[in-house]
């Protein structure tokens, strides 16, 4: 079975209620309806209902069960959501008249239906800014007990007659930490591998990755990659981890048994990280774009509930994998 069917039928077993803050957009409509279609999630649609509807009409569907219209202004939970983000946010100066006009903005709504519990998890970011939908999940949300770091992820997924290994790999961070101390990258790393398995089922096989294999090469950056795979080796030593490492002597078998021969991970690493968002950004584009992969994210870790990122170029179908993602995320935290 294909990484991504397993993917969407993983997250129909869930029956988990996903919020989209950007319920009016026809692309989060499609995939709401095709999510309910599916049973892949429940879909709460924040925006105004009548534009909604008028959306659902003009593209000629219908709201189906499990798809809910959410319109701030007048919600149920209008109150009860403005005292929570008040109570989260008055140490910062708030008052209750700028939580009562911040419950309004369909991000933070979202976000507060979430940690309110009235939903397993939000995706946004269709139209929204990266920045926007980080910075209202790490407010209203919050990192999970013990986190240190939020950061991202690209789930890849290699399903091509092409491609070389097929499956689904993470590369990481590709979308957030521009650039991770040692102490960082390791914990992106162990997020990471958590986040690979969560959303697999398969055993994490993690790279860190670098311009250097075993001391090939001497600089700063190479000793960060050094330093962090130690710190991850020693927060988890039951984790299959190897670096630094050039990708090839992670992705290549023959490559390392030369390069780095006794390599727990020998040459078949699953879940790859940079060094910093540079290289990690540029790279699941390369894979995206030239190497026909198909790239979802990117996806937050780090968060006590999920709350997930769209790039503002995305597909109906692009958010209908986020869903997924964002479901199996819920389910892990269950």
């Amino acid at each position: 079975m294909k990484p991504l069917e397993t993917l969407l039928q993983n997250a129909a077993r869930s029956h988990h209620k996903i919020m989209l803050s950007e319920g009016s957009d026809p692309r989060a409509i499609q995939a709401a309806f095709d999510a309910a279609k599916q049973g892949i999630a429940r879909v709460g649609l924040v925006g105004d209902a009548d534009e909604i509807q008028a959306t659902f009409t003009a593209l000629g569907l219908e709201m189906i069960d499990g798809i809910e219209a959410h319109t701030p202004e007048t919600s149920s939970h209008l109150e009860a959501l403005t005292s929570l983000y008040y109570d989260l946010r008055k140490h910062k100066g708030i008052t209750r008249a700028d939580a009562a006009t911040a419950v309004l903005n369909p991000h933070v709504f979202a976000a507060l239906m979430v940690k309110a519990g009235h939903a397993d998890g939000t995706v946004g970011g269709a139209v929204a800014t990266t920045a926007e939908i980080v910075r209202t999940a790490i407010q209203v949300i919050g990192p999970k007990s013990g986190s240190k770091l939020v950061s991202s992820f690209f789930l890849m997924l290699f399903c091509e007659v092409h491609h070389a290994r097929k499956g689904a790999m993470i590369f990481a961070d590709s979308g957030l930490v521009v650039d991770p101390n040692a102490e960082e990258m390791a914990q992106i790393a162990l997020s990471s591998a958590a986040s690979f398995e969560t959303l697999t089922g398969e055993v994490p096989r993690v790279a860190m990755l670098s311009f250097s294999t075993r001391g090939s090469a001497a600089h700063q950056s190479v000793s960060k990659v050094v330093k962090a795979t130690q710190i991850a080796k020693d927060l988890a030593p039951d984790l299959l981890i190897d670096g630094e490492l050039q990708f090839d002597a992670a992705f290549v078998p023959e490559v390392a048994a030369k390069k780095a021969e006794g390599s727990p991970l020998e040459g078949a690493a699953n879940v790859f990280i940079f060094p910093n968002l540079e290289s990690g950004n540029i790279a699941y584009k390369i894979a995206q774009r030239m190497g026909g992969a198909t790239a979802i994210g990117p996806v937050l870790q780090g968060l006590a509930k999920p709350a997930n990122d769209l790039s503002r170029g995305c597909s109906a179908e692009d958010i209908l994998h986020m869903i997924a993602v964002t479901a199996a995320q819920a389910s892990a935290a269950d």
